[in-house]
């Protein structure tokens, strides 16, 4: 993750960057180096992030600053270590106020931004944490106090099929407060607002028009996409299930929900070309941490860091080297 920072960090200092580039950063909830076709699963069907490798840079050696989540999201969006920013783990803490983050440096610099899905950097409501896990009051900080002018976003993970849905629930919790918050405002009920299928669909629906509309303004924009899949819950959608006959029930969720988080890549590398800003345009995917290793009750933690050792959790290769790509037409070389 260090790469993406530090070549963020210098567009800003660099006054050759006076065009100020849009820029997006995707990540993956728990996908594992070998979860992805671009680094040789010859089972898992991604064609948009395939397409994306051979358009941009496929990193060999993308490391995630911590082998679990809310300390590598926190990392990104400072630039600093999570021991020193003050999230060493998951489920805990909150960015702080006096942390200086990328969104708040950008929106200094003329940019619109957004984040959009996972946030897990702080409760999203001061009188409840989700997983117990968090003192809510303390560790209120939401996207929109992080620099964040549009955020549409979960404290944390949540099913990616059908949210709303209690059989679907995180950790059996359905208190709507757990789902989705759009610039502060919780929506409980999900599918009165649309919020019915596919996760990685509902968070897509929300950025395109946040990146259309600076593109409008002619402003520049910084989108954080963080998707849901494929931590748990693992829910595939009935269409996703399909393209996996053959397999183990488990296998088809996962290799399920992986499909629809690349479709949904494929509609933003679509609508950046429709819009006109493509060229103009850093995007990068990513992942947290490396694959679930503790398959709970759904058991449908199939993921895969072949051919290295470890997994989520873990400081062994598997755990922390993960999927990155970069993709920006006529500044970095394809392939």
């Amino acid at each position: 993750m260090r790469v993406v920072l530090s070549v963020l960090f210098t567009i800003i200092a660099v006054p050759v960057f006076a065009a100020k580039p849009n820029i997006i950063l995707c990540m993956a909830d728990d996908l594992g180096w070998g979860d992805v076709g671009f680094n040789g699963n010859e089972t898992v069907i991604t064609p948009e992030l395939d397409r994306m490798a051979k358009a941009g840079i496929r990193f060999e050696r993308f490391y995630a600053a911590a082998p679990v989540c809310s300390p590598t999201r926190g990392s990104v969006l400072t630039g600093r270590h999570p021991s020193r920013y003050g999230i060493p783990t998951a489920n805990q803490g909150h960015l702080k106020r006096d942390e200086i983050t990328l969104a708040e440096v950008l929106r200094d610099h003329g940019y619109a931004t957004g984040h959009f899905g996972k946030w897990h950097l702080g409760t999203l409501a001061p009188d409840y944490s989700g997983k117990k896990m968090r003192n809510p009051e303390k560790n209120y900080m939401t996207p929109g106090m992080s620099g964040f002018d549009e955020w549409f976003s979960t404290e944390y993970s949540v099913s990616t099929w059908d949210p709303y849905d209690p059989k679907n629930a995180h950790n059996g919790i359905t208190d709507p407060r757990v789902l989705f918050f759009h610039n502060g405002r919780n929506i409980e009920d999900g599918p009165a607002e649309g919020l019915v299928g596919d996760t990685a669909r509902m968070v897509m629906d929300k950025a395109l028009p946040f990146i259309e509309d600076a593109t409008r303004k002619d402003q520049p924009f910084f989108a954080v996409i963080w998707f849901h899949a494929p931590h748990l819950p693992v829910v595939g959608g009935p269409e996703f299930l399909d393209m996996y006959p053959g397999l183990d029930e488990n296998t088809q969720h996962y290799y399920a929900v992986i499909t629809a988080l690349d479709r949904q890549i494929g509609r933003l590398r679509n609508a950046l070309r429709e819009f006109g800003v493509a060229e103009d345009t850093m995007l990068w995917f990513a992942a947290d941490n490396g694959p679930e290793g503790n398959p709970g009750k759904k058991g449908r933690s199939q993921g895969t860091a072949e051919p290295f050792r470890g997994r989520k959790r873990s400081l062994y290769e598997g755990g922390v080297r993960v999927p990155g790509l970069l993709e920006w037409p006529e500044k970095v070389v394809a392939g």
